[in-house]
């Protein structure tokens, strides 16, 4: 019932993870920006390892960092955000105006849609969360998380403050069927 989130698609892990990982993170971000390069020598170069500033305290509880890789505009009509939240720090329930992407590049979290079941997300999984649809995305109780999120320009809706004890039932729950 609350199945891990890797499938047949996903990557199978081995001694060069990290090389994996970072060769499969600098691949998908050359594709996603090689349209904005143009062919002189001013390159726009930004890097989703950069940390980021510290977010405010607004629509989460813990600790996050953010880095805005790459912001919309009349060329490219994607956001591209690396995320990065300390263990047991909570993201509030929101929506997006756009289908939104999570590539979970390092760590454990959890992703729940309103009215499904929570899941664990891990290094190397892609969610696709559809347009409209209310989610949340978390670090998990006992790991770090980063990801980078790929949505449109529109805003982000919050709606409702997700709860200490929700969480913390969602983390108990995922820590018991994985173990």
């Amino acid at each position: 019932m609350w199945a891990n989130t890797r499938n047949a698609l996903s990557p199978i892990r081995n001694d060069h993870t990290s090389s994996m990982k970072h060769l499969l993170a600098f691949y998908f971000l050359a594709l996603v920006a090689s349209p904005l390069a143009a062919q002189t020598s001013d390159y726009k170069v930004s890097s989703y390892l950069a940390e980021g500033f510290k977010a405010p305290n607004t629509n989460y509880e813990g600790e996050a960092w953010l880095n805005f890789v790459l912001q919309s505009d009349t060329g490219f009509i994607y956001n591209l955000t690396h995320a990065h939240f300390k263990a047991n720090s909570t993201l509030d329930w929101h929506y997006h105006a756009t289908p939104q992407v999570l590539v979970v590049v390092d760590g454990v979290g959890y992703y729940q849609e309103r009215g499904k079941d929570p899941i664990l997300m891990k290094e190397g999984d892609v969610i696709r969360c559809e347009k409209g649809v209310e989610h949340w995305h978390s670090s998990s109780a006992e790991s770090d998380v980063s990801y980078v999120a790929i949505y449109g320009s529109s805003p982000t809706t919050w709606t409702e403050k997700l709860s200490r004890e929700a969480y913390q039932a969602v983390a108990e729950l995922l820590s018991t069927e994985n173990h």
